[in-house]
């Protein structure tokens, strides 16, 4: 797993769906209702968005997609739904019930461990790669 990829990539990946995709959303949400305090609709297809790309586009988000890099699983099959609630929302509940801790834990886990997998990927069994499908 030599090609797993670290920290910065990850975090600007990140960053880049933020920007491309989320506040797109946030905006056109707020647009349509009004409503510029409620965010549940942008949230809830930001969540979409997160869930499901990943399994239509072989791994890739927007942002992950102009870093060259795409979450794939341990065993080489498929990613799936399973896969893909396991990585969030599953992983949403540990840090929530860590209080945040579990997220800190996780991007130095990202940042130092040789394999670069954070709590989320060992729940999901994934990991994030620079290697094409």
């Amino acid at each position: 797993m030599s090609d797993s990829v670290g920290f910065w990539k990850r975090l600007l990946a990140g960053f880049l769906d933020g920007i491309i995709v989320s506040l797109p959303l946030a905006i056109i949400f707020g647009l349509i209702t009004g409503d510029w305090e409620n965010e549940n609709f942008s949230t809830f297809f930001n969540f979409l968005y997160m869930l499901i790309v990943p399994i239509l586009w072989y791994g890739y988000t927007v942002g992950k997609r102009m870093m060259g890099i795409r979450i794939v699983r341990m065993d080489g099959k498929k990613l799936g739904i399973g896969t893909m609630l396991l990585r969030y929302i599953v992983a949403a509940l540990v840090y929530a019930i860590t209080l945040g801790i579990g997220f800190i834990v996780s991007a130095f886990m990202v940042g130092i461990r040789k394999d670069h997998r954070a709590i989320h990927d060992f729940i999901a069994g994934t990991y994030v790669t620079s290697n094409k499908p």
